[in-house]
């Protein structure tokens, strides 16, 4: 059965940090993206990883403050956070796909992906 499991969010303050982690298992996978969705927002990609270049995608709006990263031995994929603001506060997810996908379209159409995670809720107190 393929599976991403995502975790590891929580209550943080104004720069603080966060790591989300994303178990991927049941299947081959080639990238991984994070997505997040604060109420009445639509869904945001926010970071973008291939797997057989580790190249990184990344929105602007967390440039230089997320970091998108991989285990070399799992298909564990990681989100770290830092410098988090209010307006970081959103449910996270996680979502891949079951052929090869390029991040460049991904982080702009959540759509293009059918394996997503359950979602971890992240909330930047100030």
């Amino acid at each position: 059965q393929v599976q991403l499991v995502d975790s590891w969010g929580g209550l943080v303050q104004s720069g603080g940090s966060l790591k989300l982690t994303c178990a991927a298992s049941g299947g081959r996978y080639t990238g991984m993206a994070w997505f997040r969705q604060a109420p009445g927002k639509e869904r945001q990609g926010v970071a973008c990883m291939h797997f057989n270049d580790r190249r990184t995608f990344y929105a602007e709006s967390v440039k230089g403050r997320f970091t998108i990263s991989k285990d070399n031995d799992r298909d564990t994929v990681y989100l770290q956070m830092d410098d988090l603001k209010d307006e970081d506060t959103a449910v996270y997810y996680c979502a891949s796909d079951r052929v090869p996908f390029p991040c460049q379209i991904a982080i702009n159409s959540p759509l293009s992906l059918d394996l997503w995670g359950q979602g971890t809720q992240v909330t930047v107190s100030s």
